[in-house]
């Protein structure tokens, strides 16, 4: 038995312990019971700390945050525009970096305030350019929640970096959809260089905020 495993528990090491497993098992195979079985504690220990898998979840959310956040420095230079993209650009590595980490993302919230420096920085700039405050909420919420559903689109295609589900090969999707040619060739820009994908649905989104606010 490792020392590393006899620790007390707390909320933080639970929260580790579930990522990293996330990570070999997916989101639908994270239980209590496995988890606990990686800490070597029986599973009733963990609702000390959590009262059910949605409490766990939003803890695993939170700890991405301060993950993400950890060390970076928003610019004071920025641009609304620039901080829009940057931050989205973060957000979708970050999600990427577990498997099934814009599913476990999604609906939780975060258990402490770790989020609330950036998220008041971010309203501050985007109020001083000329949003209002709901503009500027609005805005930050619609580009969150692009990243957030496109991620969770593009795991569900490639649930691992290069690892592609059956099904959604573009050469053989051509072939079956010969009969509608335009829906068959479509099929590249849908489903091929997602990196490209994800910078001009960003930018086709950042552009909407600009010309529905009418704030350059």
């Amino acid at each position: 038995m490792n020392t590393e495993r006899r620790a007390p528990l707390d909320r933080r090491r639970v929260a580790d312990t579930a990522l990293t497993l996330l990570n070999e098992v997916g989101l639908d195979g994270l239980t209590l019971r496995a988890i606990a079985r990686e800490l070597d504690v029986k599973a009733p220990a963990l609702y000390w700390h959590f009262k059910d898998k949605q409490a766990l979840l939003d803890e695993m959310a939170t700890e991405m945050f301060r993950r993400m956040t950890d060390g970076i420095e928003l610019d004071p230079d920025d641009s609304w525009q620039e901080r829009l993209l940057r931050s989205n650009r973060v957000l979708r590595r970050t999600l990427l970096a577990y498997r099934d980490g814009a599913k476990m993302f999604g609906g939780t919230r975060f258990t402490g305030l770790e989020h609330a420096e950036q998220q008041e920085a971010n309203l501050r700039l985007l109020t001083s350019a000329g949003l209002t405050l709901t503009q500027a909420a609005r805005a930050l919420q619609t580009t969150f929640l692009y990243t957030l559903g496109f991620v969770a689109e593009e795991q569900g295609v490639e649930p691992r970096p290069g690892e592609r589900r059956e099904g959604f090969d573009v050469e053989a999707r051509a072939r079956l959809m010969a009969g509608h040619p335009l829906a068959a060739e479509a099929g590249a820009a849908l489903f091929g260089d997602y990196e490209e994908h994800f910078e001009e649905g960003l930018a086709l989104v950042v552009a909407g905020i600009e010309a529905r606010y009418g704030v350059r």
